[in-house]
């Protein structure tokens, strides 16, 4: 910035430009007549030369100065413009800024009352989904409630259960309490499929020996022993073997303990001429019955070979509607006497029904007869009794030889 009086001129400027420059190339003009008329130095030609050369100088200098002010006016009405545009920029700006302002206070306002607005319905929602919210999580705290209940009461079933297997587990492990086990249950299947006269618990035979059930089936093949045997210990080691030798040991000892039942019920309970030429082996377990079926076929033939049949609740309880079957016939058998008896009297009754009912028909058929015949005499009697009160007599002797004569039974 160059300052001139109160004038002050901007370097970017190009007017201002513009003279520095010519300035500088007046300087160095200037430099240049320096330096020819140190050359010269006393040559007059070159004095003169000199001479004209400022004379041009004066006169260029003159053209300069008026340049200059004409530059002056030029930059004082540039800088009078420059004023002006600025003052009318100023004004502009501040109009503008002034709008700027306006609208953005507009836009600030109502962006604070859309914000507001937005606001209190977010509460609101807040409120409504919170109270939504409280609804829900006390219904499933209720349920939740509910279902703890259940699941304590469910854990007291187990625990019950828990203490019943245990007690079963006690029960199984014990010998003697697992062969009245075995009982029980077989006494439960036996009195659901048969009838009460049609099987003993704990019988007595001939040779002292006293079986579990014994089932009175008509001769041939005669009554039948149902033993209750449980091979528990075998079929644990069996179930718990994790080698292949503790696995060949507990087959081992499966197959001695199944062996050791088929031999003892053969030997006790087969007798000729007293029980059937077969027994019954029962094993109160599938699992055992599964087991030997599946992986010990040569014990179940020896079974077979030795008469005695091993069976499960399962095939018992099929084995026992099959011997109800045979009951059932063996009692109509011996009550087919009885049945023709009372077929025969049954037949007599009917005969006699049968004429009774002709005796019957015939009554009734008499007895329409007579109430036709009196069904005419009324009609008649009527007739006669509305001519006699129209005083009809000549009608009258024409058909009294159609009267029918009511007698009396028995009278002439």
């Amino acid at each position: 910035m160059i300052k001139i009086g109160e004038q002050s001129y901007s370097l970017n400027d190009p007017i201002v430009i513009a003279t520095l420059a010519g300035i500088a190339v007046l300087f160095v003009v200037i430099m240049l007549l320096v330096a020819i008329v140190r050359r010269a130095g006393k040559s007059g030609v070159a004095m003169e030369y000199v001479a004209t050369q400022m004379n041009r100088l004066n006169a260029d200098v003159h053209t300069l100065g008026a340049g200059q002010q004409q530059l002056a006016g030029n930059l004082q009405s540039v800088s009078d413009t420059q004023a002006n545009a600025q003052v009318n920029l100023i004004q502009t700006l501040e109009k503008r800024l002034a709008t700027v302002q306006q609208h953005m206070n507009d836009t600030l306002h109502a962006n604070a009352l859309k914000s507001s607005q937005t606001l209190y319905e977010m509460q609101k929602g807040m409120k409504e989904s919170l109270h939504g919210s409280t609804v829900k999580t006390t219904q499933s705290l209720t349920q939740l409630q509910e279902r703890l209940a259940t699941i304590d009461k469910a854990q007291t079933n187990i625990e019950k259960l828990s203490g019943d297997v245990l007690s079963l587990q006690d029960i199984l492990s014990n010998k003697q309490t697992r062969g009245a086990f075995g009982e029980i249950q077989l006494n439960d299947i036996v009195t659901k499929a048969l009838a009460p006269d049609a099987y003993s618990f704990q019988a007595t035979l001939s040779n002292g020996k006293r079986a579990d059930c014994l089932i009175h089936l008509p001769n041939p093949p005669g009554p039948i022993v149902v033993d209750a045997k449980f091979p528990l210990e075998a079929y644990e080691a069996i179930r718990a073997a994790k080698t292949d030798e503790q696995l060949v040991v507990a087959n081992r000892a499966m197959r001695t303990s199944v062996r050791v039942h088929i031999k003892a019920i053969s030997e006790k309970y087969i007798i000729e001429g007293e029980t059937a030429d077969g027994a019954l082996m029962f094993l109160p377990s599938e699992a055992v019955y599964a087991e030997l079926h599946a992986n010990f076929p040569d014990v179940v033939r020896e079974g077979f070979d030795a008469r005695v049949w091993i069976v499960s609740p399962t095939t018992c309880m099929a084995t026992l509607n099959t011997m109800r079957a045979i009951l059932k016939d063996a009692r109509m058998q011996e009550q087919a006497g009885a049945i023709r008896k009372e077929l025969g009297l049954l037949y007599k009754d009917v005969e006699r029904l049968g004429s009774r009912v002709e005796n019957l028909d015939r009554h009734f058929n008499q007895a329409g007869k007579d109430i036709e015949e009196i069904k005419i005499s009324a009609t008649k009697a009527g007739t006669r009794a509305r001519r006699l009160d129209a005083f009809d007599f000549e009608e009258l002797e024409s058909s009294s030889a159609d009267v029918v004569k009511l007698t009396p039974k028995g009278g002439a």
